[in-house]
């Protein structure tokens, strides 16, 4: 059995068997598209995945951004591999992950009774990721949707401060922040720099600090 106390890095390993590689990808790479055969299952090492839906319209919405420790690609497993993707998965950020094939996933899952209870955490976390994209994409307020995603990002990746703020451990360029949630880089740039002109936030390298959540959160209240 593997226990609780196992590192899912470990559990991963185990499952894809002692030669199973780390995968790199490069920030903006895609790891799986729409439509791709569901035929492998993914455990993140470092770094940010964003997953998204491609609509018919073209537009792309974010369901989700996962950090390190997240699975994903469950549908695999849900489906027994009968069915394609419909969610678009790109490397936010540098990113190194761990995938393995759908039918050594399901001897585990028969063989250790431990298994799809740790599984099944994972995947509680994502739907709860998801449910807070959603939130944040329901604003239609661009201000609104920044400052939602901003707090996601300090729960997710979030690094306490001396001062009493959190630094977002990630290199977030105006872009990616853009994409991620529906809006234009020109406008993400104006947002970012009204709040910080408010003290709110400051930017260094890349990297956010929010100096005080709350108080963040209570811009859009």
């Amino acid at each position: 059995m593997f226990g609780d106390e196992r590192p899912m890095i470990e559990v991963f390993r185990e499952i894809g068997g002692s030669q199973t590689p780390i995968e790199k990808y490069e920030r903006g790479k895609t790891i799986f598209f729409p439509g791709d055969p569901a035929e492998r299952f993914y455990f993140l090492v470092s770094g940010a995945v964003k997953l998204s839906r491609v609509y018919e319209s073209g537009e792309e919405i974010t369901v989700a951004l996962l950090r390190e420790n997240s699975i994903f690609g469950v549908l695999s497993l849900i489906t027994g591999n009968r069915s394609d993707r419909f969610y678009h998965a790109v490397a936010f950020t540098p990113v190194q992950l761990i995938s393995v094939p759908i039918e050594q996933v399901e001897v585990a899952l028969k063989e250790n009774p431990d298994l799809p209870m740790m599984l099944l955490r994972g995947l509680s976390s994502r739907i709860l990721q998801t449910e807070m994209m959603i939130e944040t994409l329901a604003h239609r307020d661009m201000g609104s949707r920044l400052v939602s995603f901003l707090l996601i990002l300090c729960r997710d990746f979030g690094e306490p401060t001396p001062q009493g703020g959190v630094k977002i451990d990630l290199k977030l360029s105006h872009q990616a922040i853009a994409e991620a949630i529906g809006s234009t880089r020109v406008t993400v740039t104006r947002l970012l720099g009204e709040l910080r002109d408010k003290k709110l936030i400051s930017i260094s390298q890349k990297h956010i600090t929010v100096h005080d959540p709350i108080s963040l959160g209570q811009q859009f209240a």
